[in-house]
């Protein structure tokens, strides 16, 4: 049993998350160096590459963009904006990918991995993958009829992942209403803001055990 739901008020709660993730970059200490404009110069094809590898996946299985827009949540709510969501275990890491509330359920690595070995073919070492998860969630909403946001770049990928914190920092199902207000709120966001970003998930494909 899946539940699927995508109108109006779906798409208001994801315009809203737009808004809310981008507040979430003021924890990665680098806000000031963040510009719409950060890869002009330096490999000004990257957005159109970017834009066509989501394309192309939502394409083939439309839910993905309700996958890209929670792998961009996931990352940033844990130590900011930095890809670190990406990262797999390794000797000295523990994947983020392993919390109880991303394991089994974050989906759309593969579309970020595609597309940062497409900009790699024309600007190798330029672009990050932070800045690559941003745009493609920004693009996957856009391409399904949702809103487009101006999206600041110039971040930094980080080295170390964090499933601790991940794992104490992420919303879970067994949270209660106070414990979810207490954790958005320690990341500087309001109970309305908390409300618009947990209605992002009623875009796309839920499974039973999150009831």
């Amino acid at each position: 049993m899946v539940a699927v739901v995508s109108n109006s008020l779906s798409w208001l709660s994801i315009g809203q998350v737009a808004a809310m993730v981008t507040l979430l970059v003021l924890s990665s200490g680098c806000w000031a160096q963040l510009s719409s404009t950060f890869y002009e110069n330096t490999c000004s094809h990257a957005l159109r590459i970017i834009r066509t590898m989501v394309r192309a996946s939502i394409a083939r299985e439309r839910r993905m963009a309700a996958s890209l827009i929670r792998l961009h949540f996931h990352d940033c709510f844990v130590q900011g904006c930095d890809a670190s969501i990406l990262l797999d275990d390794s000797a000295s890491i523990k994947s983020e990918k392993f919390a109880k509330q991303s394991n089994n359920s974050l989906r759309g690595y593969e579309v970020i991995d595609k597309a940062k070995s497409a900009v790699e073919k024309t600007c190798p070492g330029v672009v990050s993958c932070a800045d690559i998860i941003a745009v493609a969630a920004r693009d996957a909403s856009k391409y399904v009829g949702g809103p487009s946001w101006t999206v600041k770049l110039g971040r930094r990928d980080s080295t170390t992942a964090n499933i601790t914190l991940a794992a104490s920092n992420l919303p879970g199902v067994a949270n209660s209403l106070e414990e979810l207000i207490s954790l958005f709120g320690s990341k500087g966001l309001s109970a309305r803001e908390m409300v618009a970003l947990a209605g992002a998930h009623t875009l796309g494909q839920s499974r039973c055990i999150s009831g």
